[in-house]
């Protein structure tokens, strides 16, 4: 059947261009990462937040520990630590960071243009794991800079804003691209099963001992409220955030530089914004939709070959 020629006028382009193959992976990663701060809204409310990611960290475990044993997934042989460093530098560092600023007072606007930084962070460290810059990305990462802030610009809100909130959000930002840059050098080919694990197990023995001291453990999880949007909040936060955004985010760092795939993040704050108008009537205007057509503008002049 293979062999049959082709109707009169009919075409043999594949349905799906294979011009656009690549640029999927990153844009359903961009969708997946951007409802991070969508579900701290959803979840904070409800339970202490490094109680939350205590709960979080071991839901990814429950499921993905029983699968690698099952499926006798290789266990990384030497790299143990390595991948550890990365997982409590990328999970740990990051999350915390960012879920106890927004706890504390942080506007999410101010956070995404914080977090946003990371790009421009990552760039400048490029040439320390081997890797150079061109001038055109460093045209794209300042415009990715630009368009957040343009859209977040309109959003932040400076009510409650601690120096406490700004630092951990500060230290956020030096966790991600630390780990994201020590995963690419040290440890960037490992199978993504048994490293999810061997990162998530390493963060809950880095967060524990702050939650037992900050929280308080046992009265954390007395305090929380397993509310239909808590639970959603902890299921979307274990399988689409903990695996799935992180196995993409894995998966680009194999394939792609590191400034390439930081420079995604400058799609974050957009997405999330639109995510925000259109499931909590957040405030939108020309000034953010201005500010999305930039950090894309950017996003192209960092990734395009």
């Amino acid at each position: 059947m293979s062999n049959l020629p082709a109707a009169p006028g009919a075409s043999n382009k594949p349905v799906f261009p294979a011009s656009l193959a690549p640029m999927a992976l990153p844009a359903f990663f961009v969708l997946l990462w951007s409802t991070g701060f969508i579900v701290a809204k959803f979840g904070l409310p409800y339970a202490p937040p490094l109680t939350f990611l205590l709960l979080r960290f071991l839901g990814v475990l429950v499921i993905l520990l029983p699968l690698v044993l099952l499926l006798r997934a290789p266990w990384p042989v030497g790299q143990f630590r390595q991948i550890a460093v990365a997982g409590i530098l990328m999970q740990a560092g990051y999350l915390a960071g960012v879920w106890c600023a927004i706890k504390l007072g942080m506007p999410a606007g101010l956070s995404a243009l914080i977090v946003g930084m990371q790009p421009v962070l990552t760039a400048c460290a490029a040439p320390l794991i081997g890797e150079s810059v061109r001038p055109r990305q460093w045209l794209g990462l300042a415009f990715g800079l630009l368009g957040v802030a343009l859209v977040v610009y309109a959003k932040i809100n400076l009510v409650g804003l601690t120096v406490e909130s700004v630092l951990l959000c500060v230290f956020a930002l030096l966790s991600m691209t630390a780990g994201t840059m020590y995963q690419k050098r040290h440890c960037p080919q490992f199978d993504l099963r048994t490293g999810t694990v061997v990162q998530f197990a390493a963060s809950i023995v880095v967060v524990l001992p702050f939650a037992l001291y900050y929280e308080g453990l046992d009265l954390a999880l007395s305090q929380v409220q397993w509310t239909s949007n808590f639970i959603g909040a902890l299921l979307w936060s274990v399988l689409v955030l903990s695996i799935g955004a992180i196995f993409l985010l894995f998966a680009l760092i194999r394939r792609s530089d590191a400034t390439k795939v930081t420079g995604l993040l400058y799609l974050t704050p957009p997405t999330t914004a639109i995510m925000a108008w259109l499931m909590f009537g957040e405030a939108f205007n020309m000034l953010g939709l201005a500010g999305m057509l930039v950090a894309v503008i950017g996003v192209v002049f960092v990734v395009k070959k």
